[in-house]
């Protein structure tokens, strides 16, 4: 058995030199979470060195502050519901703008137990924007709530990562 706090240790020392990284380019992250429920930004809080690269977060739970917020098209939401690749793509790009970063992150998602929308538990949606580029990621998980949602949170950083790699090659 581990002891406590060493669970996520390779996890810590990612996020470290991803924050790092981030800071040694003049990086910044905006997040805004609806299933994660603001994992992504206290993950990425817990390196130091965070506040010169963190711009901060919005946990948007409730389906109308996706669009008070976050600014996602009230229309699409009425249609496809929170749960869809537009919503995320529309809350990364939101966030970064709201918050004056150069990347956005966003989840959106079903952590369970219960479906939503019409969709099953486990679909999750990861949306990024960079340097006015938006994407969208569906992810399809399985487990508790907990292992949905910690997978969430490892998705994301596992993207930002990715997302900073390529905005630092020649």
């Amino acid at each position: 058995m581990q002891a406590p706090g060493n669970a996520h240790e390779p996890a810590v020392e990612h996020v470290v030199a991803l924050i790092a990284a981030m800071a040694e380019r003049g990086l910044t992250v905006a997040v805004a979470e609806s299933l994660t429920g603001g994992l992504v930004v206290a993950e990425l809080t817990n390196a130091a060195g965070a506040s010169a690269v963190v711009r901060g977060g919005v946990t948007a739970y409730a389906t109308e502050l996706k669009h008070e917020l976050l600014g996602v098209d009230a229309a699409l939401l009425a249609e496809v519901g929170p749960v869809h690749a537009d919503v995320a793509g529309q809350m990364a790009s939101g966030v970064a703008a709201k918050l004056g970063a150069t990347i956005g992150l966003s989840t959106t998602g079903v952590a369970g137990p219960d479906a939503q929308g019409g969709q099953p538990v486990g679909t999750v949606f990861v949306g990024l924007a960079v340097a006015g580029h938006v994407t969208s990621h569906r992810l399809q998980l399985s487990g508790s709530r907990h292992e949905i949602r910690r997978a969430t949170v490892d998705a994301c950083l596992e993207l930002l990562g990715e997302a900073v790699d390529t905005l630092t090659q020649p």
